[in-house]
């Protein structure tokens, strides 16, 4: 607990408006407490947002932590080459990069046609 922003629900109904401002401020939140023990928390709607959406993340995707450190293991080992690299994303969704350049010299993207799984999936969306 943060003893700074820990006060007392009866402190915290006097304070409410200054209270509201001060949590604007990122990372910042109040715990409120009844009988020294703690009861809620105020936060921003922006903080409480962000951890609302790293709580759905966390319950998609019950083995990110496991599959973040793999992907730091791969990396670190050697074997992010077997990763694609943006350029075979870009191929794979239909972008290439063009054979030859502008008069000035700069290479631009050619939209190419998607392959047929993709204009399907794209389509649905």
């Amino acid at each position: 607990m943060n003893t700074k922003t820990t006060i007392p629900i009866s402190e915290a109904r006097r304070r409410i408006f200054d209270i509201t401002k001060d949590v604007q401020t990122p990372s910042r939140y109040y715990t409120l407490t009844e009988n020294g023990r703690p009861k809620a928390v105020i936060m921003s709607a922006d903080d409480f947002e962000s951890w609302a959406e790293t709580v759905e993340v966390l319950h998609e995707v019950p083995t990110l932590d496991k599959e973040i450190a793999a992907a730091k293991k791969d990396i670190r080992t050697g074997q992010y080459k077997k990763f694609p690299t943006l350029r075979d994303l870009k191929a794979d969704w239909g972008f290439a990069r063009a054979a030859t350049t502008k008069s000035n010299g700069v290479p631009t993207l050619h939209k190419t046609k998607r392959p047929k799984a993709v204009r399907k999936t794209v389509r649905k969306g």
